[in-house]
């Protein structure tokens, strides 16, 4: 069984489509939301459709809430604003029967036409392909027993997602599914593909040389705000 682990805080424009998108395949599988503090519609909604955790606000520490709470073999973490392909449970559970596979990823297609979009679906690809460095809208799946090994998320503002690729990348073998992830393209409208790349890259610069998690939140949620 794969458990969805889901967290939200205020996502009620994205969170009934991405909800609909589990609702065909996740029959013999379970999701489980934790919800960050939401003010808007975003628990009402959630409760339609799943277990409800109530987290303090952060997605390392809601992650982890959720993981604990899991009862699957293995766990997807699924961001609240993407929308898995048909199928694509079912490709977890074909990958991981090999036992040397401890997790892994998707394939991403952000939700905007463009060749901008598509030259950073293709770089993104390109990360995920040869350096195994993910972000957390790729949708990271593990195998739970791996999750306990490697210590969860860290508990931090940002790149929780980094860290944790970076220490599932050393814990076994990985792998980009062939299924896809879409994901919503409402930050890089907001601000550009130019700026928005540029920022994640000079966010990911300063992690690289050690520059605290709470000051790259500030310069990354900031530059979104």
């Amino acid at each position: 069984m794969i458990s969805v682990v889901i967290p939200i805080l205020n996502e009620e424009e994205t969170l009934d489509a991405t909800l609909n998108s589990l609702s065909e395949s996740i029959e013999d599988h379970e999701i489980i939301i934790v919800d960050g503090g939401s003010t808007d519609g975003s628990f009402h909604i959630a409760e339609q459709y799943a277990q409800v955790i109530k987290s303090p606000a952060g997605r390392g520490p809601q992650m982890n809430l959720g993981a604990n709470a899991a009862n699957g073999d293995v766990i997807l973490f699924l961001h609240a604003d993407c929308r898995l392909e048909p199928g694509a449970l079912d490709a977890i559970e074909s990958v991981t029967g090999d036992s040397r596979i401890v997790g892994g990823c998707f394939r991403q297609r952000i939700d905007a036409e463009g060749w901008d979009f598509r030259l950073i679906e293709f770089m993104i690809h390109l990360r995920a392909m040869h350096r195994f460095c993910i972000y957390g809208d790729q949708g990271i799946f593990v195998r739970c027993s791996t999750f306990d090994q490697i210590g969860g998320f860290p508990e931090i503002p940002l790149m929780e997602d980094v860290v944790f690729s970076k220490r599932l990348r050393k814990a076994g073998k990985t792998c980009l599914v062939r299924k896809t992830v879409v994901s919503s393209a409402r930050r890089w409208q907001r601000l550009g593909t130019a700026r928005t790349t540029l920022t994640n890259w000079y966010v990911r610069l300063l992690h690289f040389f050690g520059v605290p998690p709470d000051r790259l939140a500030k310069i990354y949620y900031g530059k979104a705000s």
